[in-house]
C-alpha cells in the first residue's frame, strides 16, 4: 500500500488486512517506516521487532502486526546465514549496521522489504521440516501480507531492490537474497495498491507512482480514492452555486420562516459556504473522471467525520469488501 503523505495508506493499509482476514483468514500488517502507526491505529503498546496480535476479524479470522527494522532485520540476516548474530551485535554497538545502511540505502530497503517477503514465504512447521516435501505442502502461515509502504515517491526505488543492490553485491547471499525478494515482489499474487485523495497533487502523485510501477514490470493493483466526502445539495443546485447563480432570497425566507436572528446576515454567510462546496464539488468530479481514466479498478472510502477509530475501520474494511478488493 502506498500514497503520498497525508492521504491515509496506513488507515487503507489496516482496513485492508481486515476485509482480507474476514472469514477466518490469518493476514500479517508490515509496518517499514517506524512509525508506528499500526500501534496507534489498534489502540495498542508500540510493536516490537515481532509480529504481534493485534485485531479479530469477523467470522474468526486475525490480523497481526510487524514493525520492521532495519538493524534487526540485518541481525537476523547474519544469524540465519551465517550464524553470527553476536558479531552483528558487536557491529550495532559500534555503530556499524547504521554506517552501512546510510552509505548504502539500497541494503536498507533489501533487508526490510526481504522480512516481509520471508513473511509471505513462511509455510507452517517448516523450521522442523525444512529440506523435506512436506514443507513444501504445508500450509503457509499468512493468508496473505499487507505492507504499509513508503509513500509514491519513492515506491518505485524501494521495492524495485534487485536494480538497488546491483551496485552493492553482483553475486553472493546478498544478491541471492535481493532475487528472492524479487521474486516474491514480482510475482502474479502480489500488487500495489496506491492511495490518492480528490485532490490535485496526491492524484498527480498516484498516476506518476502507478506509471514507475508498470514501467520497471511491477503488479498495480487498485487505486483507492480516500476520504470522499458526498455532495450536500442535488446537482441543480450545485451547478448554479458554483456559477455564482445562488438564489439568496429564498435562503432569507427559509432562515425567516425559522425564526432566526439576523435572516439576512445569515443568509450572505451561508450562501458563501455553499458557492465553495459547490466549486469545491465541482473540482473533485474532475479529478475522479480524471483518475477513473487509468486501467485498474479504482475504489473509494468515506470521509469518517469523528476521526479514525478500531470500529471505523472495521467499517472501511466492509467497504472495501464490498467493492471487491478483499
Amino acid at each position: 500500500m502506498t500514497g503520498k503523505g497525508g492521504t491515509g495508506k496506513t488507515t487503507v493499509a489496516a482496513s485492508l488486512a481486515l476485509a482480507l482476514a474476514s472469514g477466518g483468514g490469518r493476514v500479517l500488517l508490515v509496518e517499514v517506516e517506524g512509525r508506528q502507526g499500526f500501534a496507534q491505529l489498534f489502540g495498542c503498546p508500540p510493536l516490537p521487532y515481532e509480529e504481534r496480535k493485534v485485531a479479530d476479524a469477523p467470522g474468526g479470522g486475525e490480523v497481526l502486526a510487524l514493525a520492521v527494522d532495519a538493524e534487526a532485520a540485518l541481525m537476523e540476516y547474519l544469524e540465519l546465514f551465517y550464524g553470527m548474530r553476536r558479531a552483528g551485535t558487536i557491529l550495532s554497538r559500534f555503530g556499524a549496521v547504521d554506517f552501512a545502511t546510510t552509505i548504502a540505502p539500497g541494503l536498507r530497503d533489501v533487508l526490510v522489504t526481504g522480512k516481509a517477503t520471508e513473511a509471505v514465504r513462511r509455510r507452517a512447521g517448516a523450521d522442523r521440516r525444512r529440506g523435506t516435501r512436506e514443507a513444501a505442502r504445508a500450509p503457509f502461515v499468512y493468508d496473505a501480507v499487507v505492507m504499509d509502504a513508503p509513500p509514491t515517491g519513492r515506491i518505485a526505488q524501494f521495492l524495485n531492490v534487485n536494480s538497488e543492490v546491483a551496485g552493492l553485491a553482483r553475486v553472493g547471499p546478498i544478491r541471492n537474497h535481493a532475487d528472492k525478494v524479487m521474486e516474491t515482489i514480482r510475482s502474479p499474487e502480489t500488487a500495489v495498491h496506491c492511495v490518492s485523495l480528490l485532490e490535485e497533487m496526491p492524484a498527480q502523485e498516484s498516476l506518476d507512482g502507478i506509471a514507475e510501477l508498470t514501467e520497471i514490470g511491477l503488479n498495480v493493483g487498485s487505486l483507492v480514492v480516500n476520504m470522499v466526502r458526498e455532495p450536500l445539495f442535488d446537482a441543480r443546485t450545485l451547478e448554479a452555486a458554483a456559477a455564482g447563480e445562488l438564489d439568496t432570497e429564498v435562503l432569507t425566507r427559509g432562515l425567516k420562516a425559522a425564526m432566526l436572528d439576523q435572516p439576512e446576515e445569515r443568509s450572505r454567510q451561508l450562501a458563501t459556504e455553499i458557492v465553495e462546496h459547490a466549486r469545491r464539488v465541482q473540482a473533485e468530479t474532475k479529478i475522479r473522471r480524471w483518475l477513473s481514466a487509468v486501467e485498474h479498478p479504482m475504489r473509494e472510502l468515506p470521509l469518517t467525520s469523528d476521526g479514525i477509530t478500531v470500529e471505523s475501520l472495521y467499517e472501511l474494511a466492509g467497504r472495501l469488501r464490498e467493492q471487491g478488493m478483499a
